[in-house]
Parts: structure tokens; sequence; C-alpha cells
């Protein structure tokens, strides 16, 4: 398995595992709307398919922080691992000072992604599924505007 970042040449394929990974268009309309402006987008390839796929995108906060989402591998390639390696790929690769998700907190915590210290922010996703994994120190609390593009594109859960 190879992780690289995302090409024009791939987003054909990362809209068709989008829409197969979640059984509908929304995620796969998301990642359309933020790649213009997205920080990082990453695929994960396997045997020459786009196996997985991953995008950072911007937030609009007191420190330089992005959004991870959507996050997806392809039905016939879950269980693997590639998510988690596509995931510390991009921590290692993020030019942000904190990394925030909406998902599972069991998952997510085995990254480093802490809920806890997510509480302190008002968001539009707050509640116990944000988490927030720090690269550097951050303030314990602010404001987090996730990009538009999550309510234009119809998805009440950034994931």
């Amino acid at each position: 398995m190879k992780i690289r970042r995302e090409v024009s040449e791939d987003i054909a394929d990362v809209r068709a595992l989008l829409t197969d990974a979640f059984g509908r268009t929304a995620e796969a309309d998301l990642a359309d709307a933020l790649r213009p402006e997205a920080a990082l987008s990453l695929v994960a390839e396997a045997d020459g398919e786009v196996t997985g796929h991953l995008m950072l995108s911007p937030l609009d906060a007191p420190f330089r922080a992005c959004a991870l989402a959507p996050v997806a591998v392809a039905p016939l390639w879950q269980g693997r691992g590639i998510g988690t390696a596509l995931i510390r790929a991009a921590m290692d690769m993020a030019d942000c000072d904190a990394i925030f998700v909406l998902g599972d907190p069991e998952f997510y915590g085995q990254l480093g992604f802490r809920a806890d210290l997510a509480a302190g922010y008002a968001c539009a996703y707050a509640g116990p599924h944000l988490m927030i994994h720090a690269r550097h120190e951050v303030p314990a609390t602010g404001r987090i505007l996730y990009p538009q593009a999550f309510s234009a594109a119809g998805s009440s859960d950034p994931r």
C-alpha cells in the first residue's frame, strides 16, 4: 500500500470510493466542495487502485486548525489498517497546530484524539464525538467554525 497526495486523475476514483463507502453522495459532494481550499488530500493506493481517501480542511479558529473529514476506505479494503495509516500520515504532514475530527471516540482515541480537550470549544458539531489532536500547544477554549461546504453539501455530521 502506498499513501500519496491526491492528484487530479484521482478525483473520479475518490468520488466513487466515498459514495461506495458511505452509501450516499453527500461525502463525495463534500470532498468536491472542499478540494479547492483543502490543506491536505491523501489517497491510499494498492494494486493500482485507490483504496482510501482522507482530507484536511482549514478551520476558522484562534490558532491554525484543520478538520479531518471526510475519511473513508473502500468497503473491500476495510479492516486492513488503511484508514489508520491515512490518518497517521495526515498527522505527520499537516501544517496546522491541531486537527479536529467528529467520530468514534474509541477509534480516534487510539490515535491520540481527545474529546475532553475539545469540550472547551464552541462549534456547530460540539459534543462527545468532537475530538482534537493538538500537535502543538493550543488554547483550551475558543470558537471553531467549519467551512460552509459542510452545511452546503448537506452534511450535518462531518465524518
